[in-house]
């Protein structure tokens, strides 16, 4: 995978755009799968970016009314599959990784990551990861489980994702990481967003990479 850019992405506020609108909770979350197509597409311009990673669903998602999260099932597995077909994916030899506790996904969703990653996995210009059932603790714990008698510097060959995050982004105005890669955010840049998800535009998109080519990153030093 060539170096370049890694972008984090917590896309918040899926709820709360419906609740203002009026709107039922699952049109919000349909709203925003809509946004992410538009994301990856706002990515695909800027040709330094090469890898994305999306927080689809966290672990404490599946706590919510078993309707919402039966709802959430079918719009990753739909997204996933939409992924898989969609064209500039072979255009832009993208490679699609869908990542998570396997344990606890739908078996419409397993299916569908199969076909992802198998019609992908010879791609290697762009990465794209999902996240679903994900979080930065279970993550950790697997690799630590892993890395057991090995020295503890190969901790990173056992993560979910290995790429150090550069950029994370997260709307929804809200100031927190919700449990979203920790280890690889240690030392990303952040821009918290006040927009909700569905409400999240090009032009604050295009802003925020200006904003990050401006900081001079130093890692601790």
């Amino acid at each position: 995978m060539a170096k370049g850019i890694h972008i984090g992405l917590i896309p918040d506020g899926n709820r709360r755009y419906a609740k203002q609108k009026g709107l039922p909770v699952a049109v919000g979350h349909w709203e925003g799968k809509k946004k992410i197509s538009e994301f990856l597409d706002w990515c695909l311009e800027y040709p330094e970016i090469k890898t994305v990673t999306i927080y689809g669903l966290s672990t404490e998602n599946l706590h919510r009314s078993d309707e919402e999260v039966e709802n959430l099932w079918d719009l990753y597995t739909q997204t996933i599959n939409e992924f898989a077909r969609d064209p500039k994916v072979k255009e832009k030899q993208i490679r699609i990784r869908v990542l998570g506790d396997k344990n606890m996904w739908h078996p419409d969703l397993n299916e569908a990551v199969k076909h992802a990653i198998n019609s992908t996995k010879q791609y290697s210009k762009i990465l794209l990861n999902v996240l679903i059932a994900y979080g930065s603790k279970f993550e950790i714990a697997s690799a630590v489980k892993k890395v057991a008698k090995r020295p503890l510097e190969q901790l990173d060959k056992f993560l979910l994702v290995r790429e150090p995050v550069d950029l994370l982004i997260r709307t929804g105005d809200q100031h927190r990481l919700s449990n979203f890669m920790l280890y690889q955010s240690s030392y990303a840049e952040i821009w918290f967003s006040k927009s909700m998800w569905p409400e999240f535009t090009k032009k604050e998109f295009d802003e925020i990479l200006v904003w990050y080519k401006e900081q001079k990153r130093r890692f601790g030093n």
